[in-house]
């Protein structure tokens, strides 16, 4: 009962802040409460604490068979997500510029079941991190891969009560596209034969900056010429991917244009070969000192 009551107050609180739902997604999986949402994304949380504390002194889990399988499944979800996007937007005559929530009849609906699996994909994507703690992949859980995982699953949440179709397309619809392309990469760098193939991930950053920078031009050009989609989501969501913008470039910088110290390219690198009790390096040493007396 406790549990009842702090649900109705939560979503009261929700509405409240945000207005009336949309009628059209009433009663759809994870949409009616706000609690689950909230819920799946702190358990997300927790496990990345608390996983890397079990993984501390533990060895690695390889989990190639396991990431074929996630990577393929999330690439093919992604690839109908695009081709369902395009094919619905397309029978609605969907406005590029800019597409209300109502004009569109049925396929309104059938953009709105779409992007229903766009935030339910969100929740499934959490196992990207999870992967990555259980492989012990430390470097690749920053900041800005937790905070894009946990705000996604609770932005979507409220996209889909609120402003479930319309203008709110154009970001799946390319981010589907990208995630065939990443998720792809992902899959088939767990096979070390192919690795040799995937010269193309610095390219995968740039896609995911340009598509970015195309939502924010797409979600303003709405507010420039309005045709009834709300302006405060607009302006929400532009503020959000600048955002992801500014990280993305920090993340660019940092992995792409660093260059290399001069300490790093002046110093010889370290070796650990130890032969006959000897480091390798010694028997150099001596056969060069050798070879100065003999032609001496």
């Amino acid at each position: 009962e406790h549990l009842k009551a702090f649900d109705r107050e939560v979503n009261a609180f929700v509405d409240y802040m945000f207005g009336p739902r949309d009628a059209r997604v009433r009663g759809w999986f994870l949409l009616d409460s706000y609690l689950p949402t909230f819920f799946l994304t702190g358990a997300y949380l927790l496990c990345i604490w608390l996983g890397n504390k079990f993984m501390k002194d533990r060895p690695p889990f390889s989990l190639r068979a396991h990431l074929i399988v996630y990577n393929l499944g999330i690439t093919l979800l992604s690839l109908y997500m695009l081709i369902e996007l395009i094919l619905a937007t397309r029978e609605g005559g969907y406005n590029l510029q800019c597409q209300n929530l109502h004009s569109a009849g049925e396929a309104d609906i059938r953009v709105a079941k779409v992007l229903w699996w766009y935030y339910f994909s969100k929740v499934i994507e959490f196992m990207d991190t999870i992967f990555f703690v259980l492989r012990k992949k430390s470097s690749q859980i920053t900041f800005l891969h937790v905070y894009h995982h946990a705000t996604m699953f609770n932005i979507w949440w409220c996209v889909l009560n609120w402003i479930p179709c319309g203008q709110s397309f154009f970001g799946p619809t390319l981010n589907s596209f990208i995630h065939v392309l990443m998720y792809s990469y992902y899959g088939l760098s767990v096979i070390p034969s192919m690795r040799k193939y995937l010269w193309w991930k610095k390219y995968l950053t740039q896609a995911q900056l340009i598509q970015f920078l195309l939502t924010i031009v797409h979600t303003l050009s709405a507010a420039v010429k309005p045709c009834g989609f709300p302006f405060g989501c607009l302006m929400f969501q532009s503020s959000y991917m600048a955002t992801l913008v500014i990280l993305f470039i920090n993340f660019y910088i940092k992995t792409y244009r660093k260059a290399p110290s001069r300490m790093a390219i002046k110093e010889p690198p370290v070796t650990t070969e130890i032969k006959n009790g000897f480091h390798k390096d010694y028997f150099a040493a001596a056969n060069g000192f050798l070879n100065n007396k003999k032609a001496q």
